[in-house]
């Protein structure tokens, strides 16, 4: 039986045995590709016996083809699937908190314009240069200047598993 023929059958175009699909009968994954990797397999020794092999080294080189009975097991998901990138100016000091929160629990990275904070409170904008620190210290954040200027200062903070890499 050919791969077109296992297809046709699986997918319900040609009927074996009657006309009538039984209840609860359907596509089945797995019979299918057993079914398959059986066909190529003998597809294969055929090919060897009309080429004079013998069909003892045939049947060595053709390798068992393994079955594949559940699907279920081999699902990858991954931790987090993106990430959101936050742009923010803050302007107290529950807007720096709110970027820790963000970096160190909700594993975001977030760019900061500190320009308002230094021009209008120059204790915050300490406490943000301390809260900065604390981060790439205590839990392996990342911090790279991005522009420096009399009407910016951005700085893009990330958790430890979203790597920064400056090549400039």
């Amino acid at each position: 039986m050919s791969f077109t023929d296992t297809l046709k059958r699986s997918l319900g175009f040609e009927e074996t045995g009657s006309t009538e699909k039984k209840d609860g009968e359907g596509f089945n994954l797995t019979e299918f590709i057993n079914s398959f990797t059986k066909s190529n397999r003998d597809e294969q020794l055929d090919t060897a016996q009309q080429y004079g092999q013998d069909t003892a080294a045939a049947q060595d080189s053709v390798s068992e083809a393994p079955v594949y009975d559940d699907y279920d097991d081999y699902v990858i998901v991954p931790e987090q699937s993106f990430y959101e990138i936050i742009l923010i100016r803050p302007k107290t000091i529950d807007d720096i908190n709110y970027v820790v929160d963000q970096i160190i629990e909700e594993k975001n990275p977030v760019i900061l314009d500190l320009s308002f904070l230094e021009k209008e409170s120059p204790a915050n904008f300490k406490l943000a240069g301390d809260k900065i620190r604390q981060m790439r210290a205590n839990y392996g954040a990342e911090a790279l200047l991005l522009a420096r200027s009399d009407e910016k200062n951005l700085i893009i903070i990330s958790p430890k598993k979203v790597n920064l890499i400056n090549k400039g």
